[in-house]
């Protein structure tokens, strides 16, 4: 690598590697699960790591979903400025509600388009594929300086898209159940692969979090996987990598005693307030992966219909017991670093137990199959950021998720 300056990405300076820097974001990972896992002796290269390197907690961007956090991790900078603000948006120009994982959505470039266009040699690898074009955009692969795949199309692969020939074969490994913890090892195992094999300079490895939507911390789906991630992370610290360890959102239970799934339908609510479909409900947190969640999460944002007196709309939702906060459009915006023009009229964003539903005869809640675990709003906005060297590192509010590269890169220039 050739690079003799820093580098700079949407603003923020980054210094240049010694070793190579390594993000890992464990996708779902509520604190709580490295806490147990540490205390039960699962994970003793962790608690080594926690303990002779440096530790903290840090803020995710609102929503705390998948798809704004990875970007927001990518960029180093909150959706405002990469305009990834869910999963799912509602498009009033076209009136169709679409997946925002199209690289059309994206308005700034990566870290990874960054360094690489300084020289370096970049690695990406992702559990699912809808974060892959994303995480990839403005990466080239005709120079042998870049790779990116996911681990559920690893035997999909090609030189001219993902810089890697059937990266399955690579791994000699078939490719994962999507629904399975297989999928994130796939990725953790990559992630040793490359860096003995193909010694990037900066990767990233991002994960699933169908493991966090099915098991609570203490329950022994939960406690095996953390031990596997520890054993994989052990084999990458071995190496010599600088690596932070953080996620894009926690999880909590979002179930009744029953089991039965807390939810509130605000569509249908709407609908008895303000006419039938005069409102558009769009939660974010919709994607291909309904065994995962039932397309229930913690926040919504909502259009209204012209006319409406959004005071008091916002006055008689916030007034619910299940509402934690309710914003106009201009609040979100100042508050979560959301733009504008992806979200409605008002955000709702739920209590700690309760999901934020459309109508209810619209959410397939046969998929679900155990007690709903779910994320999205502001209790699931504290995650971990573990580095496994010395650096002073400020404390939540102030340390974002999406910091995590400045340190990894920090650490690495040691």
């Amino acid at each position: 690598m050739t690079m003799t300056s820093d580098v700079v990405a949407n603003e923020r300076h980054y210094p240049i590697p010694k070793t190579c820097a390594i993000v890992i974001c464990l996708d779902g990972c509520e604190p709580a699960y490295l806490d147990v896992a540490i205390s039960e002796g699962l994970m003793p290269h962790l608690k080594k790591l926690r303990d002779a390197g440096s530790e903290s907690l840090a803020h995710s961007v609102i929503p705390s979903f998948t798809n704004p956090n990875n970007m927001s991790i990518a960029t180093g900078r909150p959706p405002a400025v990469h305009g990834i603000c869910g999963n799912y948006l509602y498009e009033p120009e076209t009136g169709e509600e679409v997946m925002m994982n199209d690289v059309r959505f994206l308005r700034a470039p990566t870290v990874f388009s960054a360094f690489y266009n300084a020289g370096a040699r970049v690695a990406v690898v992702t559990a699912k594929d809808k974060l892959r074009a994303l995480l990839g955009a403005g990466l080239k692969f005709d120079e042998d300086r870049a790779i990116c795949f996911s681990s559920e199309k690893a035997d999909q692969t090609s030189l001219a898209e993902n810089g890697i020939e059937n990266a399955s074969a690579f791994m000699g490994r078939p490719v994962p159940e999507v629904y399975s913890a297989d999928l994130s090892e796939f990725v953790f195992a990559a992630g040793v692969k490359l860096l003995k094999d193909w010694a990037p300079d900066i990767m990233y490895l991002s994960t699933t979090d169908y493991i966090q939507h099915k098991f609570a911390p203490d329950e022994q789906g939960a406690k095996d996987f953390y031990a596997m991630f520890d054993r994989y992370l052990a084999e990458l610290d071995a190496l010599g990598a600088a690596i932070v360890i953080t996620a894009d959102h926690g999880m909590k239970p979002k179930h009744q005693a029953d089991g039965s799934p807390s939810v509130i339908y605000i569509q249908d609510l709407l609908d008895q307030w303000l006419g039938e479909k005069a409102a558009r409900v769009i939660l974010p947190i919709t994607d291909p992966y309904v065994v995962h969640h039932g397309a229930l999460g913690s926040f919504a944002t909502a259009y209204l219909p012209e006319g409406a007196d959004q005071a008091d709309i916002i006055t008689r939702l916030a007034a619910l017991p299940e509402m934690r906060a309710v914003l106009s459009k201009k609040e979100a915006v100042e508050r979560f670093e959301l733009p504008a023009d992806r979200i409605g009229n008002i955000v709702l964003i739920s209590t700690e137990n309760m999901t934020i539903g459309t109508s209810a005869h619209r959410h397939d809640l046969a998929a679900l199959k155990e007690p709903l675990r779910s994320h999205g709003g502001l209790t699931e906005q504290t995650v971990p950021f573990i580095v496994n060297r010395k650096l002073d590192l400020p404390d939540a509010p102030r340390l974002r998720n999406f910091d995590a590269f400045y340190y990894a890169l920090q650490a690495a220039a040691q």
